[in-house]
């Protein structure tokens, strides 16, 4: 079976902060153990290129991430607030099968907006200035992801664009298309990677399509904290459920009927999955 470029396993779906970037998780609360992340590890690591501590959550933020984070060599792709950086910087930058690390910067004024920015970047600019010495390989992207234009920067990261650009002393375009460009480089392997506002898919938002493809199944699946699986990063509540991978082996949820049938249906142009149909990220691959 050919192996999947990235599985994404949530490590918790609990976060610290709230942003209206991401919608509020309605399943129950959930932390993988360090002991069932092992587990799947195990069920998972000949399945994947990569790996992404990821889906709902924050995962600086679970109380064995020390632990989470040494129990696996698979490369790893980090997404975080970046809050609990100082925490956990010389832990990161001392973990070699760490391949990229992801600050959603604008969860910073969703969540406190009267707060000096610089209290909240200067940990992030020191952690690059470290990384440039002891992991120049190391992929580290300030992320954006509120745009509201296609060909204009929000006037809300003004302020964050002049610090990044005063730090990495660069310049960074107000104009940009992000259906066609989406990172600046600012040296080395640190990005600045904009991307524009979505509407999460969910059974209650309206249909987008019923043709059309995307990549879950064939490059990516989601796991969630419980162990669920499901074709893609962005299926939050599980509502396309293939299997559970403590109770059977990734290979065998990823033959089952459903998750063929959505494969066939990508590959032919049809969105067989109603939740497939109402996810308005998946028209960014028409």
């Amino acid at each position: 079976m050919q192996k999947l470029k990235k599985i994404y396993l949530e490590i918790s779906n609990i976060c610290n902060l709230q942003c209206t970037f991401c919608p509020e998780v309605e399943r129950g609360k959930k932390i993988l153990s360090a002991h069932d992340f092992k587990m799947a590890i195990e069920k998972i690591k000949d399945h994947t290129e990569e790996l992404a501590l990821h889906l709902m959550g924050e995962p600086l933020a679970h109380p064995e991430f020390p632990i989470i984070l040494n129990s696996t060599t698979l490369p790893l792709n980090i997404t975080t607030n970046g809050i609990l950086l100082p925490r956990f910087a010389d832990l990161l930058l001392k973990t070699p099968h760490l391949r990229q690390i992801n600050f959603s910067v604008h969860s910073f004024k969703n969540n406190f907006p009267d707060k000096p920015l610089a209290e909240y970047l200067t940990p992030l600019l020191d952690f690059c200035h470290r990384a440039a010495s002891v992991r120049p390989d190391l992929y580290i992207n300030f992320r954006l992801w509120n745009q509201t234009e296609t060909d204009q920067i929000n006037n809300e990261n003004e302020d964050i664009l002049i610090n990044l650009e005063d730090f990495f002393q660069t310049k960074i375009p107000r104009l940009i298309d992000v259906s066609s460009i989406k990172s600046k480089k600012l040296t080395g392997r640190v990005y600045v990677h904009f991307d524009s506002l979505f509407n999460w898919p969910s059974l209650k938002e309206k249909t987008y399509a019923t043709t059309g493809k995307c990549y879950g199944l064939t490059h990516q699946i989601g796991i969630h904290a419980n162990g669920d699986v499901v074709p893609c990063c962005l299926d939050k509540e599980a509502k396309l459920k293939l299997g559970n991978i403590f109770e059977s082996d990734l290979k065998t949820i990823r033959e089952s009927d459903r998750a063929k049938n959505i494969i066939k249906g990508f590959k032919e142009n049809k969105l067989v999955e109603e939740l497939c149909q109402k996810c308005q990220f998946r028209t960014r691959f028409n």
